[in-house]
């Protein structure tokens, strides 16, 4: 009698993957929301949802249009409020399909950007210079993307195009300089932006040794393909950040063996 008055009595096939497909978009919302603060938000717009079809199922009209235009004010509201997540969703979601597309060969001849490769001299200045400020204590933060575009990231800085040197770089993150609050966005063959914003990891399991250098890392590796290089200003030690995962390095030769395999694999792949 209580599935009649859901109008669930006689299910077909469609109603069927109707319900599977509604399930299978919940999971997937809750895991992407998990642990984060728009997880009680999402909670009550299923509990609202799920009120607005009790009120329906029993014809109580006037509920039914209150509840209803709560939930469609909510969803803009809720676009508004969470533009950053939402937008860093769909990044990553596009991003992960691009990497999908590398590896098919019809779609990688559609959706594939070129790979870049790095030569051995952009990689010997790119050491280098992390090495000086190791020694230092100077902090850094330099991304180096594959074939993610960070068009996105690049516009929140200043615009450097300028060729990988290691006096620039060092001069770059040097603490009196205005460039140094940022991040350094560079491709395999120059120096792009400074001065750039990247988004912070939502994680929060990271050892609390790591500071926003590293979360920012962490973060924008996360939603790109992008080689991040940090470089801590309170330790000197470099750490290696790709796909969301961190890699605490002994010195910079290491790094230099990092960046060597890094971009002659993809290059092979590409």
């Amino acid at each position: 009698m209580l599935l009649a008055i859901f109008g669930f009595l006689n299910l077909s096939f469609i109603d069927v993957l109707d319900i599977i497909l509604v399930a299978l978009i919940i999971y997937v919302v809750f895991r992407w929301i998990r642990g984060s603060s728009a997880m009680s938000i999402f909670v009550a717009i299923i509990s609202l949802y799920i009120a607005r079809v009790v009120v329906s199922a029993f014809n109580m009209r006037l509920m039914s249009a209150i509840l209803g235009q709560l939930l469609d004010v909510g969803v803009i509201a809720l676009i508004v409020i969470f533009q950053p997540e939402i937008r860093r969703f769909l990044i990553s979601f596009g991003n992960r399909y691009l990497m999908e597309a590398g590896q098919n060969g019809f779609l990688k001849k559609i959706f594939g950007n070129k790979t870049q490769t790095m030569d051995s001299a952009a990689v010997k200045e790119v050491t280098e210079a992390c090495r000086s400020m190791s020694e230092q204590k100077t902090g850094a933060l330099i991304v180096i993307p594959h074939k993610t575009s960070l068009d996105f990231v690049i516009e929140t800085g200043d615009r450097i195009d300028a060729a990988i040197n290691k006096r620039l770089i060092m001069n770059i993150f040097f603490k009196n300089s205005p460039l140094h609050d940022g991040a350094m966005v560079m491709s395999p063959s120059h120096i792009i932006a400074a001065r750039c914003t990247l988004p912070i990891t939502e994680k929060t399991d990271i050892p609390a040794h790591y500071g926003m250098r590293h979360k920012a890392a962490i973060g924008i590796s996360e939603v790109t393909d992008a080689d991040v290089i940090v470089v801590s200003e309170e330790t000197g030690r470099i750490s290696f950040v790709k796909g969301g995962n961190i890699t605490t390095l002994g010195n910079a030769n290491e790094l230099q063996l990092m960046l060597n395999n890094s971009f002659s694999n993809k290059g092979q792949e590409g």
